[in-house]
């Protein structure tokens, strides 16, 4: 249940829902918006909606939720929530490119990527230390050692970097570098790391499982929500269908379903969607138009050479380019980019 507080409801009178909660044994998750308070009730259905609640003095209305996932959802907060990157906000009109190589190889391979990157108007630098691959014989990361370089990289450009964990015993050491921590695709219904992950204070960025429908990956969120780590970013990255043509699917209209549904941000990944470098640009273009948050987009100096996914990453000067078309649909669109 969602309890709406009163334009005027007193700090006194909130508490004494949220005391109210607690005596019956259900716990009370409080979100302050720009203009009012909100609280949500989880707990036993039939007895939080049994007592009077709208009796109460400083609340407006009392509204059972029906959908599963109750704190990620625009009934729980109307406002957009803003997640904090570092210093790079993320959502409510804060758009954020973020850019790099997908895996991180060797130290100057890292540092190419994150100089040209943040040349061409990249805020957060991508590039990931733990890859989970298909095939068990393939370049699996650099694993700390690359999560060293990164926080150097930070240091010396001053970009924040998004790394991704894959293990739940490896959240406390991503965390201690990162400064946002991704779910992969593979991981999205892995609920033992998304509890742990929820555990933390790092913000997170959810990738949408490639079979997941909104509705479970909105789950997902919750699973981190309700642990207690409210600064979560959603990614649409692309579903299998039966097309071959591309390497996903990139459901654009997840977007604004989510954005919809949600008052989290959503960003949209190019690269890995279509897998193909000559796609990347489309469909971040199109991310743009229809409200996405941020991107995040492959760059790679010699994507010949690259160890991991070189068939989708943009060239720096091609990143560049893309940089300055999504500026011009940016501002016909009301986006700064």
């Amino acid at each position: 249940m969602i309890i709406v507080m009163a334009l005027d409801a007193t700090a006194e009178q909130v508490d004494a829902v949220v005391n109210r909660l607690r005596e019956i044994g259900a716990d009370a998750h409080v979100s302050q918006g720009q203009r009012r308070t909100v609280i949500g009730a989880v707990g036993d259905r039939g007895q939080i909606q049994q007592l009077p609640w709208e009796a109460m003095a400083g609340v407006e209305r009392a509204v059972p939720v029906l959908k599963e996932f109750k704190f990620v959802s625009r009934e729980f907060q109307q406002d957009d929530s803003v997640i904090h990157v570092g210093n790079v906000p993320v959502g409510g009109g804060h758009f954020a490119m973020m850019a790099g190589p997908c895996a991180v190889e060797s130290r100057d391979q890292l540092m190419a990527s994150a100089e040209a990157v943040k040349k061409a108007g990249a805020v957060i630098l991508r590039g990931d230390a733990f890859k989970p691959r298909t095939s068990p014989y393939s370049f699996q990361g650099l694993g700390e050692e690359g999560l060293q370089y990164l926080k150097e990289a930070r240091e010396l450009l001053g970009m924040p970097f998004i790394a991704e964990v894959l293990d739940p015993r490896d959240v406390e050491l991503v965390a201690e570098y990162a400064d946002l921590i991704r779910v992969g695709t593979r991981n999205m219904a892995n609920f033992t790391l998304l509890r742990e992950i929820g555990r933390q204070n790092k913000p997170v960025l959810l990738k949408r499982g490639f079979t997941a429908t909104v509705d479970e990956w909105l789950n997902a969120a919750e699973y981190i929500y309700k642990e207690g780590n409210h600064d979560i970013i959603m990614c649409e990255r692309g579903i299998r269908t039966y097309e071959p043509s591309t390497r996903n699917t990139l459901d654009i209209s997840a977007v604004a379903v989510v954005k919809r549904l949600s008052h989290l941000p959503v960003i949209v990944d190019p690269s890995h969607s279509g897998g193909h470098r000559y796609l990347v640009a489309p469909l971040a273009k199109a991310a743009v138009a229809i409200g996405a948050d941020g991107l995040l987009i492959d760059v790679h100096q010699a994507p010949e050479t690259a160890k991991v996914d070189g068939a989708q990453a943009l060239l720096p000067d091609d990143f560049s380019e893309l940089m300055d078309d999504l500026r011009k649909i940016g501002h016909a669109v009301g986006v700064s980019i």
